[in-house]
């Protein structure tokens, strides 16, 4: 090993359809028509990365926005379920920015049966470990969330609050080493 670090590129998912308010969220969710026009868009930037593997969450708008470029690469989207976006414990609810502007003031503090912001910051920290023991010395793209890239942006060290998350474009790329 040369001792060159793993290049992570999180991806954002584009414009999905937005969840039913006061209904669970479901992970078949899929992009917009526009979004997926973003994601064929993101193909020649994230070809040029010359990634070694395309990961994905397993929910349908995070898959759908890496798999033109996993398709002009040649390689199959891997799902990782670590990959998920927060498990928040919330429903889709019209006052959403106030309870997760409270989450990220109270990282610690869970709703219900979901989990922490401060637990997904350490499940997002143990994807990126996996992801460099995988693929050591390599770049990958992963196709993930909001609320999950700024949580593993966190966790390599980045600076990411509840104005960074809530302001993130869709599609949004970041660029980590691990």
């Amino acid at each position: 090993m040369s001792g060159v670090p793993t290049r992570i590129v999180l991806v954002r998912h584009a414009q999905s359809v937005p969840p039913r308010l006061g209904e669970p969220d479901f992970d078949e969710r899929p992009l917009r028509p526009d979004g997926l026009a973003s994601a064929e868009a993101l193909v020649p930037r994230l070809v040029s990365y010359a990634p070694v593997a395309v990961l994905s969450s397993p929910q349908s708008r995070a898959m759908q926005t890496v798999a033109p470029a996993a398709a002009a690469l040649g390689l199959a989207v891997e799902t990782w379920p670590e990959l998920r976006e927060w498990e928040s414990g919330l429903l889709p609810s019209a006052n959403f920015e106030e309870l997760y502007a409270h989450s990220w003031a109270h990282p610690g503090s869970a709703y219900g049966d979901g989990e922490s912001l401060d637990e997904l910051t350490v499940r997002a920290g143990k994807a990126l470990a996996r992801m460099a023991a995988a693929y050591p010395d390599a770049t990958v793209v992963v196709g993930s969330h909001g609320t999950f890239l700024s949580r593993a942006l966190i966790a390599a060290g980045r600076h990411a609050d509840w104005e960074f998350s809530r302001a993130m474009p869709m599609p949004a790329i970041y660029e980590v080493t691990w």
